[in-house]
């Protein structure tokens, strides 16, 4: 049985002008046991979604954070044909690992060949939103597994939106009003020590990832909920504090925002599609074995400048 509350109201985003008219499919959004996420079943997105299929799969990915598809046997350009119904898609930094023929797809993978890595082999090595250092992050990532280890390999979310509710009322006021600054070179160097293999950026790819700011409670912009919108990763500092004060709170507000209790692990299963909101929710990749294959596809979507 569907938990979705499917009366919530929600924007219907149409395909492109020219689009075939798609066929209505049967399927399920089933709860995942845990503090959030949902698996979808029995939805094939090899074909083009009719609009009422859409917006039903827009209201769950707003109500549960993190959707799962089951079992999608899908090509790179219906990957990237799902995910620009919900907007158009960011092209990632790393241009090295974008999938050869398909800019929009990033590579995310521990394989090497001839010597040389085939995708982004440490990606989600610290809690993060994807893209946050940018003017406008992305609002949500899909991330579909081609190659799965037979150990290892987990993805970690933490919701965000319940690490804000459960901060004491004092620290909520103190934090509403703040900014930070997030960097993509915030760690670069420490995963480069750690990969020797992470490509050198070039100048242009600096000037690419300038710091940006963002506020540190954000409020959704479809559902109004706020969130923590801070990452280990990627926020370097908080505006108008000394160091040694920003630091501090810093550190704080990353151990709220992944206690245990906020977290969904996703053990992956062949064929899976999953689909998160980096408007609510933080990730991590637990990591793999080095002796054991990865490789999984990445679309990311462009969000609104936070507020």
């Amino acid at each position: 049985m569907s938990t979705l509350l499917d009366s919530a109201p929600v924007a219907t985003r149409t395909p492109p002008v020219g689009a075939a008219p798609a066929a209505h499919q049967s399927f399920d959004v089933r709860r995942i046991p845990g503090p959030f996420g949902a698996e979808v079943v029995g939805l094939d997105l090899s074909v083009p979604l009719a609009n009422e299929d859409f917006a039903r799969i827009h209201r769950a990915h707003l109500a549960h954070h993190v959707l799962v598809f089951r079992d999608q046997r899908i090509t790179p350009d219906e990957h990237v044909r799902f995910s620009q119904r919900f907007g158009p898609l960011q092209i990632h930094v790393q241009r090295k690992f974008q999938l050869a023929g398909h800019p929009p797809v990033l590579v995310v993978s521990n394989i090497r060949e001839n010597g040389q890595p085939i995708g982004l082999g440490d990606a989600g090595h610290f809690w993060h939103s994807d893209l946050s250092y940018k003017e406008r992050p992305s609002l949500g990532s899909l991330l579909h597994a081609q190659e799965l280890p037979s150990e290892g390999g987990d993805t970690l979310f933490a919701d965000q939106h319940a690490a804000y509710e459960a901060l004491p009322s004092a620290l909520k006021a103190r934090i509403d009003k703040m900014q930070a600054e997030h960097s993509y070179l915030a760690r670069y160097d420490e995963l480069r020590a750690r990969n020797p293999w992470r490509p050198a950026l070039t100048q242009a790819q600096i000037d690419e990832v300038r710091p940006v700011i963002h506020p540190v409670v954000r409020t959704h912009p479809e559902t109004g909920r706020k969130a923590l919108f801070v990452s280990e990763h990627f926020t370097t500092r908080i505006l108008g504090l000394a160091e040694s004060d920003s630091h501090l709170l810093l550190q704080e507000l990353f151990a709220a925002s992944t206690q245990p209790r906020l977290q969904y692990r996703h053990r992956w299963q062949p064929h899976d599609l999953v689909f998160w909101d980096n408007r609510s929710v933080v990730h991590l990749a637990a990591g793999t074995p080095d002796h054991l294959r990865r490789k999984l596809y990445r679309t990311t979507i462009e969000g609104d400048r936070p507020y």
